[in-house]
């Protein structure tokens, strides 16, 4: 038995991501029994990748203490794009080396067990709806803020991935029709991300740096610093104005996104994740920023939406994509989905 409280049957999860690969064995109940990160190394290609996820996964069972018939599934997420009812991982753009690789096939075939295959963002929106911020609510959207916008939508234990296994993704909805609007990292003009991203808060900030606008960014960026959002962060919470407008400018345009989404999905609440959330809950800074995005949104919702759905911080840091993708094993375990009919 893998612990006095573990509640089996236990599952795996696997977050695969374009610098490392959080793993996870996570019970019933949703409680993590143990976890552990590898480098993703994906210049050796997935393959290779697969071979080192499945060892350490056996490694991590045994060292949990676990008999290996209490593992009973595993969940497996990377980034998108994929093709869901193939099991495939198609061209993500941080991931070249793992091009249009058939990982819910390998995955399972290397570690023994049926695999549940997810888009990283779902799984991320999945394991804040199971154990996080969510997990009290009926329905949710997760928008994740960082190198890119991501975002996850459950109604019901139902994820929303679409006909085409784009669904719920929610950082690629047109704020700005504009042509000369920002471009996102697939080059789309207007989009949710294109404001919102790592790339749009030093475009921001550089644009005001040419101002000539006081502000301490401007002695640090002559002195060679590289101008980065979490930079941009230290900067407003000592008191920074420059830096605190460009933060609270991706609070307003991060609101205008979340408006077409709430009246599109009219969910309990919206939860905010991602490393880019400007220190979150503990940080002064990070309530402004939630308070600002909060002030945005509630006047351009219906009347009945501005109170009732809630606005909040995500919960589960870096381990969210982790549970989700055990979260979304067990749901296919539960309904008995075998390995051969696993629709994503």
């Amino acid at each position: 038995m893998s612990g006095p409280n573990a509640q089996p049957p236990l599952f795996v999860g696997v977050d695969v991501g374009g610098t490392n690969v959080k793993l996870g064995l996570v019970d019933d109940a949703g409680r993590t029994i143990a976890r552990r990160s590898l480098p993703t190394e994906q210049d050796r290609g997935a393959e290779d990748g697969c071979r080192r996820i499945a060892a350490a996964v056996k490694s991590m069972v045994s060292e949990a203490g676990a008999q290996p018939a209490e593992v009973v599934r595993a969940g497996v997420a990377t980034p998108g794009p994929i093709d869901l009812p193939r099991g495939m991982i198609l061209r993500p753009g941080n991931m070249p080396g793992w091009w249009d690789f058939p990982i819910r096939q390998r995955a399972g075939e290397l570690l023994g067990l049926p695999v549940t295959f997810a888009n990283d963002s779902n799984a991320a929106a999945y394991g804040e709806y199971w154990r996080g911020a969510g997990e009290h609510f009926a329905s949710m959207v997760l928008l994740t803020l960082g190198t890119g916008v991501g975002g996850g939508i459950i109604v019901g234990d139902m994820l929303i991935e679409g006909a085409h296994s784009c669904g719920s993704e929610c950082g690629h909805i047109l704020i700005d029709p504009h042509d000369d609007a920002p471009r996102d990292s697939l080059g789309k003009s207007g989009s949710l991300e294109s404001y919102c991203n790592a790339a749009a808060v030093v475009a921001r900030t550089l644009a005001a740096l040419e101002t000539g606008a006081p502000t301490t960014l401007a002695a640090k960026r002559a002195a060679g610093e590289r101008i980065t959002p979490r930079l941009v962060a230290t900067a407003a919470e000592g008191g920074d104005e420059l830096a605190r407008r460009v933060v609270m400018e991706t609070a307003h345009w991060l609101a205008i996104g979340i408006v077409s989404l709430v009246h599109t999905i009219d969910p309990d609440a919206v939860v905010l994740g991602g490393a880019m959330n400007f220190g979150g809950q503990p940080s002064p800074l990070g309530r402004a920023f939630l308070q600002k995005v909060r002030d945005v949104a509630r006047p351009r919702l219906l009347e009945p939406l501005r109170d009732a759905v809630r606005i909040e911080f995500a919960t589960l840091g870096g381990d969210a994509g982790y549970i989700g993708a055990a979260g979304l094993a067990r749901l296919e375990y539960k309904k008995g989905i075998g390995p051969t009919a696993i629709s994503g």
